[in-house]
């Protein structure tokens, strides 16, 4: 197995975490030094003046403390324990029982449903059904207490939905319009929007540690857009770094487990980011980049990128592990919107304090994982696999995965209950 440096350095990779962690050791001993392979940045200590109505951060040394596993909010007392699987082609949610693995509820919802987002107040999952290529999307809301959908609201290309820390906006990323709309978090009445224009395909977001902006990625352009909350403007764009190597695309021979084998010469001229998430201290945001086959690293603040980690072919998603110490990172398999079946999918596992990838969970057999989250225990790892109509379960302890027959092509499943005080919308971006 192979992993890419940004000096486009091989070494090999191995699943066992302690043979990952010596032969990345070993590149650093022979690789350029990187930004990202620096020596620790010394942790924050003062606290953190947050925008108006935000709630404080609790340890500045770590903004995830407050999600770690048993921190269930006393506004999720009684919710039913699910994991939600919208069906993209299906136009409906499958509902899982995570105690058996079984699907308890199915029903239908909008017209291509992409996500399912818990609100910022822990109350409500909405779905985001954004119609692709038309204009009668919605949100559909399901009552985490029953399980079951209430009415669908209108909603203009409701991509992706976030909030903004103060709670007082939910944000509906309308992908095909290159546009921002902020509307009420309970009604979805417009508030105001934020143009785009130079943000094609506008897709994830995660924000600053003090709540005064938010990093959105921008699929079509492969770069970035910086968004100045209290102003509500755009502060700029970042085109991002294409490594020199990649990993080729390759099928799966029948029997086997994917391994990042063969490299190439990266031809694409720009990548495809998709999932990005803030590091615990706030200082560095990780961007996934499906053509780039790893993780950008970002300096928010200065907004310039300062590192990259390989992590396999198709890089997707991004998941902090629950004591906040790993990002747990999903891999399509694939470097094409529309994958097959069976693909070299898998999960890398990266160590936020030394930026380095320490596991890698293989699906045996292939797949594509997607989009997800992490249960409340932080024992498992549930996600999509997108081109395989499953749902695949890791265990975070061993890696080891187990599959769910679902409907066709689920996207961003959610995990519920979640620890944490609020949510800041995707799948559970959970303060």
């Amino acid at each position: 197995m192979n992993i890419l440096s940004r000096q486009g350095g091989f070494a090999a990779l191995a699943l066992a975490a302690a043979a990952v962690a010596l032969v990345h050791h070993a590149l650093a001993q022979s690789a350029p030094a990187s930004p990202s392979a620096a020596t620790p940045r010394p942790a924050p200590t003062r606290p953190v003046v947050t925008v108006p109505g935000m709630p404080p951060v609790v340890d500045p040394r770590d903004l995830y403390s407050e999600t770690a596993a048993g921190k269930l909010s006393p506004a999720v007392a009684g919710d039913l324990a699910r994991v939600y699987v919208p069906n993209l082609r299906g136009d409906s949610v499958d509902v899982i029982d995570p105690a058996t693995m079984k699907i308890v509820e199915h029903f239908k919802v909008g017209e291509s449903p992409q996500h399912i987002v818990p609100s910022w107040d822990l109350r409500t999952l909405w779905v985001t059904n954004n119609a692709e290529g038309k204009t009668d999307g919605s949100l559909t809301p399901i009552d985490p207490r029953t399980g079951l959908p209430g009415a669908p609201i209108p909603v203009d290309d409701p991509y992706n939905m976030y909030f903004t820390p103060d709670g007082k906006s939910a944000i509906v990323v309308a992908e095909a319009r290159k546009r921002l709309d902020f509307r009420d978090p309970h009604t979805m009445a417009l508030q105001y929007s934020i143009a785009t224009p130079g943000c094609p395909g506008i897709n994830h977001a995660d924000f600053a540690i003090d709540g005064r902006y938010a990093i959105f990625t921008c699929e079509f352009s492969g770069s970035l857009v910086k968004i100045d909350l209290p102003q509500h403007k755009v502060l700029g764009y970042l085109q991002l770094q294409m490594p020199r190597l990649r990993f080729k695309e390759a099928r799966l021979a029948p029997g086997k487990v994917w391994e990042p084998g063969e490299t190439e010469i990266c031809t694409a001229k720009k990548g495809m980011p998709q999932d990005i998430r803030i590091s615990p201290d706030g200082r560095r945001f990780f961007v996934a980049d499906m053509h780039a086959d790893g993780v950008h690293v970002i300096d928010g603040d200065r907004f310039t990128e300062v590192g990259y980690i390989a992590t396999g072919l198709g890089t997707h998603g991004l998941y902090p592990s629950r004591d906040g110490r790993r990002l747990y990172v999903t891999n399509r398999g694939t470097h094409k919107i529309h994958g097959g079946r069976g693909g070299g999918g898998g999960v890398a596992v990266i160590d936020f304090a030394t930026e380095k990838v320490v596991a890698y969970w293989p699906i045996p057999g292939g797949g594509s994982p997607d989009m997800g989250n992490v249960s409340s225990d932080g024992r498992w790892l549930w996600l999509s696999g997108r081109f395989d109509d499953v749902v695949y379960r890791f265990d975070t302890g061993t890696g080891k995965v187990a599959e769910v027959k679902v409907g066709p092509e689920p996207h961003g499943l959610t995990v519920w209950p979640q620890p944490g005080r609020y949510s800041l919308g995707h799948t559970g971006n959970m303060r």
